[in-house]
């Protein structure tokens, strides 16, 4: 598998200052119904070219040409377009399909673990959730560490990932010992000492020892972040402490997790709010995505359309959709 390393044309800054900025955060938008990149001030680095784009993780960004590859933040290909579907790097290897199977490439664009999966998900904590009829989780040699045995399975987070068995889901650790026996008709992964399970129909928190800490209550519930909790009760979704008090009375008509010190939540339309609950970006977009670096990408029409921008943290748009 050979590195391509010629350079695909980016706009505007010259290739050697663009070699300086190899860390520096960029974003995929479409220009003409072509995906490029831009950096967090709105310029654009990487020509519109490809079919489709998804973020950079480690300095590499799955782009379409026909097939999926990766290019690198100097607008290079640094792994030739040839996968089916290529997922990001996480922990310096990615998820890629070829002929209906997941395997897993490294940065040079070489398989450290053959396609041989039915799905794959990233590596986190060292091991990843792989599927051979059953899900079980492998280590980056591709040996199954913990054997698939499970109906489903999420991602290691805080030592435990969530499996399913008989129809009810626990947590395992690295070893595969079940730590919290499957009790649960739902678990989603831990996050600052909790995880959302749902008991009966009904969604609270639990411990790394599967004590209940938070009573199930809620409609619906989201992970911790920035100590808060997004939870709906009935149609409406606020956010909660981890003492299960409100902070942020139901008032939404749904809401995503705390980042960067702000939530997105849906009145009519997405906007942002701080901590306190104050609207920090007025609801004005069709689709959003939790802020990262610095910016959040929104889309007017389908997030995945031609009609996506991105805002800043004043609220200022530094890429306008219309363009």
């Amino acid at each position: 598998m050979k590195k391509i390393k010629f350079l695909l044309l980016p706009a505007f800054v010259a290739a050697s200052t663009l070699a300086t900025q190899m860390h520096a955060a960029l974003y995929p938008v479409v220009v003409g119904g072509r995906w490029g990149f831009i950096d967090k001030y709105g310029t654009l680095v990487i020509n519109p070219q490809f079919d489709a784009a998804e973020k950079f993780v480690d300095g590499l960004a799955p782009v379409k040409l026909g097939q999926w590859g990766y290019v690198n933040t100097s607008g290079k290909l640094e792994i030739n377009p040839q996968f089916d579907w290529a997922g990001g790097f996480s922990e310096g290897l990615a998820a890629v399909q070829m002929g209906g199977h997941f395997g897993y490439v490294n940065a040079d664009g070489k398989y450290v673990i053959n396609p041989q999966f039915d799905d794959a998900h990233p590596f986190m904590e060292r091991l990843a959730a792989a599927k051979q009829g059953k899900w079980g989780f492998v280590d980056k040699g591709g040996k199954f560490v913990i054997n698939p045995q499970f109906d489903d399975a999420g991602d290691f987070s805080e030592d435990l990932a969530a499996v399913k068995v008989n129809g009810h889901y626990g947590y395992v650790n690295a070893s595969g010992k079940i730590i919290i026996n499957p009790q649960f008709d739902n678990a989603l992964p831990f996050s600052e000492g909790l995880a959302p399970v749902q008991l009966a129909g009904r969604w609270g928190f639990v411990d790394s020892t599967g004590k209940i800490i938070i009573n199930p209550q809620f409609d619906e519930a989201k992970s911790f972040a920035s100590r808060l909790a997004a939870v709906r009760l009935g149609k409406s979704w606020g956010f909660i402490d981890k003492d299960g008090k409100f902070v942020i009375n139901p008032q939404f008509e749904d809401a995503q997790s705390f980042s960067e010190g702000m939530a997105a939540v849906h009145s009519g339309h997405w906007g942002f709010i701080d901590k306190t609950g104050h609207y920090t970006i007025n609801p004005q977009f069709d689709e959003v995505m939790s802020f990262n670096d610095g910016l959040a990408r929104f889309a007017m029409g389908n997030m995945f359309g031609h009609k996506i921008g991105y805002v800043g943290a004043d609220g200022k748009y530094v890429w306008n959709p219309h363009k």
